[in-house]
């Protein structure tokens, strides 16, 4: 795949577009209840400072959490935003995250800090702002599945660091474009050899045996399947 056709493709997807519009509503509104130059700035920056912080906890704590699953009424958004994710990572259905758990997850991220900033403008450009970060995440997480040869060291070693993170082991590297809380709170890892291979790389612990006490996953996938997704038709 080249750049060109990833870019043609990655634009083409529903979520990106309503992302977009949702960004470009936000813009209207700050254009409708401008807050001044200061808070606005200071609002799209501390925007771009928070997502990050909030990806890495959402990721760490929540999207790869052993409780989502023990409950029928959140074990569908679990196998949705995740679980599936991480059994076939080069399932392109479902790379994107869903809008229903993205959009309010930015809002509640960006909107109050915003509000507290500068009212309505900033709450409305901060939201903005996340979104467009979300956009950019997505864009490069695309990168990291895909079967594209980034050209630049750092974006091949952003690649790199998530591939390990889904084919060897899913308890370290939970950022896409930004390693520095991981670095911080000790989940990086540069290399496959720093760490033994997790037996749990592609079902998260959601094993045959914890399906056995909590089937709601299990009853939404026809099953726990088990080994690397690419042998699984050869087994």
């Amino acid at each position: 795949m080249t750049l060109r056709e990833l870019i043609h493709a990655y634009f083409q997807y529903p979520a990106i577009i309503l992302y977009l519009g949702l960004a470009a509503a936000a813009g209207g509104v700050w254009l409708w209840r401008p807050a001044p130059l200061i808070q606005t700035l200071a609002s799209i920056a501390l925007a771009v400072l928070v997502f990050p912080l909030a990806w890495y906890v959402l990721h760490r704590w929540v999207l790869h959490s052993q409780w989502m699953w023990k409950h029928k009424w959140l074990a569908p958004t679990w196998k949705r935003i995740h679980y599936d994710h991480h059994q076939d990572p080069n399932n392109l259905e479902v790379l994107f995250g869903s809008p229903l758990n993205v959009v309010p997850t930015v809002a509640i991220a960006t909107i109050p800090l915003g509000y507290m900033i500068g009212g309505t403008g900033a709450a409305a450009i901060a939201f903005g702002t996340g979104m467009i970060t979300t956009c950019v995440n997505e864009f490069f997480h695309c990168i990291q599945h895909l079967s594209y040869k980034p050209r630049y060291a750092w974006i091949a070693m952003i690649k790199q660091r998530h591939m390990a993170h889904h084919f060897h082991d899913e308890t370290g590297n939970f950022g896409i474009t930004n390693y520095w809380w991981d670095r911080l709170f000790g989940t990086l890892y540069e290399r496959i050899g720093d760490r033994k291979k997790s037996p749990t790389v592609f079902n998260l612990g959601y094993t045959a045996e914890v399906a056995e006490k909590y089937p709601y996953v299990a009853d939404l996938s026809g099953g726990v399947a088990t080994g690397h997704p690419r042998r699984r038709n050869k087994d």
